[in-house]
């Protein structure tokens, strides 16, 4: 393993060389906690229309039932972009091999979808929105201006495939490939065969 990985040894670790090997799995299941909330609140928003046949503006969700004002504002959706890109550039060094090379990808799609959330929460902080929409618009609303919510699923879904991916090959990393300075590998390295 490299020492890119390895965090120095005699238990000087900082905080983030914590995160990504002594720390890694608990890290990477409080983070599953919020990305599968998050989810839940999408397809609960979804259901809401789809299912139970609510107006757009009606339904916001789990949380849009006691906070809708929250949920209709633009800094509770810039947040948690943020809090996922953050999220996955943390935990980011804790995986090798494949695994990081689709943490990367989502990396990398988490932070356009994060730009299209900057783009919003901009909008509604100048009141100035986009080709005259009377609220703010993205720049794939600008194809789809009427759905929003099947946007946001996309995003979360293109963005939450390769963190999945990601974390199947950070448990059962492939042969040959070298393994993360944490716990979270359910695979081990069978044992030597012993010369009779």
């Amino acid at each position: 393993m490299s020492a890119a990985t390895h965090p120095p040894m005699g238990g000087d670790f900082t905080f983030y060389q914590k995160l990504n090997s002594v720390w890694h799995r608990r890290a990477l299941h409080l983070f599953a906690f919020i990305v599968l909330a998050h989810w839940a609140e999408h397809l609960a928003q979804a259901y809401q229309i789809y299912v139970m046949g609510w107006p757009r503006p009606k339904a916001g969700g789990f949380l849009g039932l006691f906070f809708p004002w929250l949920v209709s504002s633009e800094v509770l959706h810039y947040g948690y972009a943020i809090v996922m890109l953050v999220g996955i550039w943390i935990l980011r060094k804790g995986f090798t091999g494949t695994s990081r090379t689709w943490w990367t990808v989502a990396l990398v799609i988490q932070f356009w979808h994060h730009i299209e959330h900057a783009v919003l929460q901009w909008q509604a902080l100048t009141h100035h929105y986009w080709f005259g929409s009377p609220v703010p618009i993205s720049f794939l609303q600008l194809l789809f201006p009427k759905f929003r919510v099947e946007i946001h699923l996309f995003y979360n879904a293109i963005v939450f495939m390769p963190m999945v991916v990601a974390m199947y090959y950070h448990m059962f990393p492939p042969r040959g490939e070298e393994r993360a300075a944490c716990s979270c590998s359910l695979q081990h390295e069978p044992l030597p065969a012993v010369a009779a």
